[in-house]
């Protein structure tokens, strides 16, 4: 399923934790996530890695996050 309406209720929220492989990077260097096909992007994280993020901020076409510590 990918992510398309902006109508739509979105599939991340602010403050909530989540867990995800980290598909590509971005041109920044930011990891890119997705959550049901609503792109996130992680600083701070790699290429193929799987890991757990805090959304820090949710916009109609993407979110972003931070990386929790374990």
């Amino acid at each position: 399923m990918t992510y398309s309406s902006n109508r739509e209720k979105k599939p991340v929220e602010v403050d909530k934790e989540y867990e995800a492989k980290i598909e590509d990077v971005s041109r920044r260097g930011d990891g890119i996530a997705k959550i049901e096909g609503f792109i996130v992007f992680v600083p701070n994280a790699k290429q193929g890695e799987l890991v757990k993020f805090k959304v820090t901020k949710v916009g109609n076409r993407f979110a972003t996050g931070e990386l929790v510590q374990a």
